[in-house]
C-alpha cells in the first residue's frame, strides 16, 4: 500500500501546542488516535483528528482490488507539525507603549501507513 498523505496549511494554532498532541498519537492504530483526539481537552485535538480522518479516506480511496487496505491495520507513521507565517499584531499598553503579539500559525502533515 502506497502512504496516505494529508496535510492543513495556515493552522491557527502555535506549533509548540500542536506538536504536545502530535506526540501523543504518533505510531498510534488511526481507530485508537481518533478515539483519543475526540476526548482530548486541547485546540490542537480538532485539526489533527480532522486531517488523520482526511489521510484515512485518501487510503480508502487510493485502496484497489491489487492494493487493498485494512482500516484496522493503518497506524499513524508520521506526524508533523512545522511552523506557519506568524501575523504580527500591536497591543496598545500604558503610557503610549505598544507591545507586539505574535499570532502563530502551523502547517500540519499526516502520513498513514499499513502495518
Amino acid at each position: 500500500m502506497m502512504p496516505a498523505k494529508a496535510s492543513a496549511k495556515f493552522v491557527r494554532i502555535s506549533p509548540f501546542k500542536m506538536r504536545q498532541v502530535a506526540n501523543l498519537v504518533r505510531g498510534m492504530n488511526v481507530n485508537q488516535a481518533m478515539s483519543m483526539l475526540k476526548l482530548m481537552n486541547k485546540g490542537a485535538a480538532l485539526p489533527i483528528y480532522r486531517v488523520i480522518k482526511s489521510a484515512l479516506a485518501n487510503a480508502t480511496d487510493l485502496a484497489n482490488e491489487q492494493n487493498p487496505v485494512d482500516v484496522d491495520r493503518l497506524f499513524v507513521a508520521t506526524i508533523r507539525a512545522d511552523e506557519g507565517p506568524t501575523m504580527k499584531r500591536i497591543r496598545a499598553r500604558a503610557q503610549g507603549r505598544a507591545y507586539r503579539v505574535r499570532k502563530r500559525t502551523s502547517h500540519l502533515f499526516v502520513e498513514l501507513g499499513q502495518k
